[in-house]
């Protein structure tokens, strides 16, 4: 038996993280509902924008497109990623989303298991430039934050 309750969360009520580029919502994770084995959140890409290359030591993501016309570079190999499509990066692999469409693209993210710590959960393989891409009229949410409960380290690249 567990002590957790279902919570329903609402994607306007958790902060942007456009660090990595795109603007990536932690809608479920141990900091907004208590989850234990993973988190899952939503990602808002804007035409022309990417989210860095990376990857995740501990997790496997699973990522479905919603909307939206991507390319998804893994391990340096492109692969075209469009809506009603899902996707498993497994742990360790480096990947990188860029919307080359014109319209914004959004996908569902969930990564599991978590990792033992959050600072080990995620390793960023290259720098995202720090200039936001202008937010489309009606976008939800506000300013760039922090990480949405979890920390993350850098990784220089050679």
């Amino acid at each position: 038996m567990t002590n957790q309750r279902p919570r329903i969360v609402e994607l306007s009520d958790i902060e942007p993280n456009r660090r990595r580029g795109g603007d990536l919502r932690a809608m479920l994770s141990p900091a907004t509902v208590g989850s234990t084995s993973g988190f899952m959140g939503v990602a808002l890409v804007q035409p022309g924008d990417r989210i860095g290359e990376h990857y995740h030591p501990y997790s496997e993501e699973f990522v479905y497109v919603i909307c939206g016309e991507l390319e998804v570079d893994l391990d340096g190999e492109p692969c075209p990623l469009r809506p009603e499509q899902g996707l498993m990066i497994p742990a360790h692999m480096r990947h990188r989303f860029r919307n080359v469409g014109k319209v914004e693209a959004r996908l569902v993210f969930h990564l599991g298991p978590l990792a033992p710590t959050p600072q080990l959960g995620h390793v960023d393989t290259e720098e995202t430039p720090a200039e936001p891409v202008a937010e489309p009229v009606g976008a939800v949410g506000g300013a760039a934050s922090g990480d949405a409960g979890s920390a993350h380290r850098r990784q220089g690249r050679s």
